[in-house]
């Protein structure tokens, strides 16, 4: 029979040259059906066991193609080490911003395993309309405080609640903790609700938190397909998912405990609110609005660096 399946895959096989694994581009069931042609009748999974016999190895799909990068990737990251290094010595603060997955709130399956005495049930499908309601985590991350802040919000993850939950920040601790400082720095990716061509963004910064607070702030924006590198989602939103892993995330309350009890060696500490304020998508921002701006963008890569000041 072994010898069979291999003189039928003399020309479908594939192997690595430093182990003994081999592939086949050959699905089980049409192996199956050569068989047959040739009198013996087997089952496709009949084959696959002979297949893991003669050291054939299944593959996956392996996510490690990436687009193209833009033109001035590098020269983005360049300058957003500059900034980081500028704000550092100056003492001045400087923050990483963004929207964590949305979450169903409810008896749904969250990924990960904890170390309970028995499993927890939950429902077997998550449909929508079986939650209580959705959970927006916005995340703010103070880089010199090790301090983060997540406000959850439960309607539509928009330019007006991320600036919302910035400002909130500012006022309730961030002008606390930093003195009073007369700029702030804001690292974001470059879409979402804090994308670097949102009217809306740029307007609610300059309104609410420029002008309000006499405060300058100065935005530098990931390239597209650079998120992860954004200190927020490796020094945060990475610790929450661990934290949260394998618990149900079956109220707003269960939501902000698991939040506010992350930590880490290194002395993160968190704090999370619940943000009951509705906000609408579609919001427009007219172009006499956006004269209201009191903006300066970057000489060399201005489409993803800016600072708004006080009007």
């Amino acid at each position: 029979m072994i010898a069979c399946i291999e003189e039928l895959m003399h020309y479908d096989i594939a192997g690595d040259p430093m182990s003994a694994l081999k592939w086949t581009r050959r699905t089980t069931a049409k192996i199956a059906a050569e068989l047959k042609s040739l009198d013996i009748h087997v089952s496709d999974r009949t084959v696959a066991r002979l297949l893991k016999q003669m050291g054939f190895a299944l593959r996956v799909n392996h996510k490690k193609l990436s687009g193209a990068a833009p033109e001035d990737r590098d020269a983005q990251f360049t300058h957003i080490a500059e900034v980081r290094e500028r704000f550092a010595a100056q003492g001045l603060p400087l923050i990483s911003v963004d929207t964590k997955k949305k979450e169903l709130v409810g008896r749904f399956k969250n990924a990960g395993a904890s170390w309970a005495r028995q499993p927890v049930l939950v429902n077997d499908h998550d449909f929508r309309s079986d939650a209580t309601g959705i959970a927006i985590p916005y995340g703010i991350y103070d880089l010199r405080a090790n301090r983060g802040t997540v406000f959850v919000g439960h309607s539509h993850d928009t330019p007006e609640f991320a600036v919302e939950c910035v400002e909130t920040w500012w006022r309730t601790e961030g002008r606390q903790r930093h003195h009073n400082a007369g700029q702030l720095a804001i690292l974001a990716d470059g879409g979402g609700s804090n994308a670097a061509n949102s009217r809306v963004w740029k307007y609610a910064l300059q309104t609410r938190l420029c002008n309000r607070f006499g405060i300058t702030v100065t935005v530098a924006h990931y390239p597209p397909g650079a998120s992860k590198w954004n200190p927020i989602e490796h020094r945060l939103f990475s610790e929450i998912s661990k934290n949260w892993a394998g618990c149900p995330l079956d109220s707003y309350e269960t939501i902000l405990k698991r939040i506010q009890t992350t930590t880490t060696s290194t002395g993160l500490q968190v704090q999370a609110h619940l943000v009951e304020k509705t906000f609408e998508k579609g919001v427009r921002i007219t172009d006499a609005q956006m004269r209201e701006l009191d903006i300066t963008k970057d000489a060399r890569l201005p489409k993803w660096n800016y600072t708004l000041r006080p009007a």
